[in-house]
């Protein structure tokens, strides 16, 4: 009676060959590994950082994020302990970063 299970199992299973994996030289590492990683929230310090700073929808259109999104970041920065100031001329806040060195 085992007999038959294990035929019935052995034929209703078929052989599976997984593919070798290969060992990479580390001279075959592509340069974007090694390269540092840019995220999203670098990007918007780099905007903030600027002279004339960031708009809003300058933020948005570099990430990508909804507004409130954007916003929220903003607040992130806060607590990590960057100064971010918004100043409004014109009609249009404008966003940045106070320079530590004054």
């Amino acid at each position: 009676m085992t007999d038959v299970i294990e035929a019935q199992t052995a034929a209703s299973k078929p052989a599976i060959k997984w593919p070798r994996k290969m060992a990479r030289a580390p001279e075959a590492v592509p340069p974007a590994l090694t390269e540092p990683r840019v995220n999203k929230s670098d990007l918007v310090v780099t905007l903030l950082k600027r002279d004339g700073g960031t708009t809003l929808d300058e933020m948005v259109a570099a990430t990508g994020w909804l507004p409130h999104t954007t916003r929220a970041a903003l607040t992130g920065l806060k607590k990590k302990g960057h100064q971010v100031v918004s100043d409004k001329a014109d009609g249009v806040r404008r966003y940045r970063i106070e320079s530590s060195n004054a």
